[in-house]
């Protein structure tokens, strides 16, 4: 043990003599530093500082830098590959916070209103006419494909049975078998609205207290005669003004007289008789249509006018091309070349250039 400086041993723990002055020393100078308020001005300063680097340009940029560069996505991608975060995510999916959380913003009135302002929207509205106009357009084109064919094979049979020459003539006129579809098609639509009439007269009648079933035959007589002049108005009124009834829209068949496609009232009520003067005798008046080679039925020489088969999605929907057949209508896939013969012998050029002729 050390002795002190009276010669008595100094105690262990105790701080020395230059200890103690220095611990006096650093006391004073912070009581005298405090008493002048130089470390609130140092702190202050440093605070300006910090504040003023951090809002220069120079840390701009490297903020920019290292935003914009590889280092947060590589942070990021590696955090995304840890099988903790992956944990941590899929933890929260599973969890009843995520299905809570749905379920309200799919009870919420915000979440409704903007359903129902999506629903009534003008594009969307649009979009569903046109994709179901799409559909009903596509269907149409691929019966219209099948009938056509049917058209020709039939015409084929009926020519062959009746001993006639077989079809050397192309042709784009309408054949039998779309036309009576197209037909059948209006027919639908005629006795549609005469169901739809004749159910909207029959409530009337029992609210005037009329009982339907004590009607005469006059009346069905009446109803038939009804129905003729109903089928006979559809067909004037499309032939007339749009050379296409939607039956024959459906199907891509028009008429044209001349090449105009609105034949016209007059050619139409020609045209309109002829229909039912073709009918009346079992419809003998529509052979034309399957066995002459301009495929014209009485009709359509009365009222001097043609069918067409027309492309619906060309420009000004011309007609198809004429074909004799269009089973046996040529591929339009380019035809590869036959693999060279190769020569026996090499092949020797004149002086010159190769290939020409010396």
């Amino acid at each position: 043990m050390d002795a002190d400086a009276n010669g008595r041993p100094a105690e262990e723990g105790s701080p020395s003599l230059a200890g103690r002055l220095v611990g006096a020393g650093t006391g004073g100078a912070r009581r005298v530093v405090g008493a002048t308020g130089i470390d609130q001005a140092m702190e202050t300063a440093i605070e300006e500082a910090i504040v003023r680097a951090i809002e220069s340009e120079a840390v701009e940029r490297s903020m920019t830098r290292i935003i914009n560069g590889p280092l947060i996505e590589n942070a990021v991608r590696d955090a995304m590959k840890s099988e903790a975060v992956e944990q941590a995510l899929t933890e929260i999916v599973d969890s009843e916070l995520i299905d809570r959380l749905w379920a309200r913003i799919l009870d919420s009135n915000e979440t409704q209103r903007l359903i129902e302002r999506i629903a009534e929207a003008p594009e969307v509205r649009a979009a569903i006419a046109s994709q179901g106009l799409g559909l009903v357009d596509d269907v149409g084109r691929g019966v219209a494909r099948v009938t056509r064919m049917l058209d020709f094979l039939l015409e084929r049979i009926a020519r062959r049975v009746l001993f006639r020459r077989r079809r050397v003539t192309a042709t784009d006129r309408v054949g039998i078998v779309t036309r009576a579809l197209a037909l059948g098609i209006d027919a639908l639509i005629v006795n549609a609205v005469m169901i739809m009439t004749t159910a909207l007269i029959g409530l009337l009648a029992s609210v005037v207290g009329l009982d339907p079933g004590n009607f005469s035959s006059a009346a069905y007589a009446v109803g038939g005669i009804a129905w003729l002049g109903l089928g006979s108005l559809y067909l004037f009124v499309f032939w007339s003004l749009s050379g296409q009834t939607p039956g024959m829209r459906f199907l891509d068949i028009r008429i044209e007289r001349g090449g105009e496609r609105a034949i016209g009232p007059g050619h139409a009520f020609k045209r309109l008789v002829g229909f039912w003067l073709a009918a009346i005798p079992f419809c003998l008046g529509f052979l034309g249509v399957l066995l002459r080679l301009d495929r014209r039925g009485f009709h359509d020489r009365l009222g001097q006018t043609m069918v067409f088969y027309i492309n619906p999605a060309g420009p000004n929907q011309p007609h198809l091309e004429a074909v004799v057949n269009p089973m046996e209508e040529e591929s339009n896939e380019p035809v590869m070349p036959a693999d060279p013969i190769p020569a026996e012998k090499p092949v020797s050029f004149p002086e010159g250039q190769p290939g020409e002729v010396g």
